[in-house]
């Protein structure tokens, strides 16, 4: 597997010095690991040398960083790749929220999320409803920060929890700035079953839906997840103008109408979100 403007060097193929050629590995107070163990350990070394100062890496730093050779840091990155856990640009690896399944390693090297925590509850406070970011994972909408607002009956994800992306505010936010290409193989991917009767689930629509996002600043889930519940997200931009996030509040259908989602609550929701993207 090759990226463009990264072709293979000599040493990196395969039979040379590096990944597969390693039988042993130094392991913590220097005791060696035998052969089997030595590209679980490079692999790891490899997502640990992720962290707050190091974002993103090159293949040489990642070498540095994680104390293996460039072939074998190299065949760890693609790997990783490959798998759905990095992000490359043809010169940087970035992790994706896929990380997230080994335990936080998204979360401990991408600052949106701690970055949001106490704006998220400041705007919980406001509207006196939940508020929740979510970024993208295989389809689905995955919450890495929630401010839950106290009521008897509770509306929306909890953290960490999964929403299908094709029918949830969300979702479609998230989606918004791939292709028609792109969105139509992430939602053709998993099945876009009818959770109620109002669920938009025609292919057809629900790509209109994603791509009114574009022009109306919002995208509106309304009780498409669940009979009663409804909810308005907004984007949140990192600094090269790509949406990082999306936040959103979900309410009761009883409570709160969608003129009052798109009036009150979305001016709320994005003066928060250009906070956040001011502080990212």
């Amino acid at each position: 597997m090759t990226f463009p403007n990264e072709a293979v060097n000599a040493d990196e193929s395969v039979g040379a010095p590096g990944f597969e050629q390693e039988s042993e590995v130094e392991g913590e107070g220097g005791s060696r690991l035998r052969e089997g163990m030595g590209g679980l350990a490079k692999g790891l070394a490899i997502i640990e040398a992720f962290s707050a100062l190091s974002p993103r890496m090159t293949v040489a730093e990642a070498a540095r960083l994680a104390s293996v050779t460039r072939p074998a840091a190299r065949r760890c990155l693609l790997t990783l790749v490959e798998l759905g856990y990095l992000s490359h640009d043809g010169k940087f690896f970035s992790p994706l929220p896929r990380m997230l399944r080994l335990g936080g390693a998204y979360l401990s090297t991408s600052s949106v999320a701690q970055i949001a925590q106490p704006l998220l509850a400041a705007a919980r406070d406001e509207l006196q409803e939940s508020v929740s970011l979510a970024v993208l994972d295989d389809g689905q909408s995955v919450f890495v920060g929630r401010a839950e607002a106290i009521r008897i009956v509770s509306t929306g994800a909890k953290l960490g929890g999964r929403l299908p992306a094709y029918c949830s505010a969300t979702g479609r936010v998230l989606l918004s700035q791939k292709t028609n290409a792109e969105i139509e193989r992430v939602i053709l991917a998993l099945p876009m079953t009818k959770l109620t009767s109002r669920t938009i689930n025609e292919p057809e629509q629900v790509l209109n839906a994603i791509r009114r996002v574009n022009s109306d600043g919002y995208a509106i889930s309304d009780e498409e997840l669940e009979l009663g519940m409804r909810a308005i997200a907004v984007p949140v931009r990192n600094r090269e103008g790509t949406i990082e996030a999306a936040l959103s509040v979900s309410v009761s259908s009883a409570r709160v109408s969608v003129d009052e989602l798109t009036g009150r609550f979305l001016a709320v929701l994005i003066r928060v979100a250009g906070r956040i993207e001011k502080a990212l």
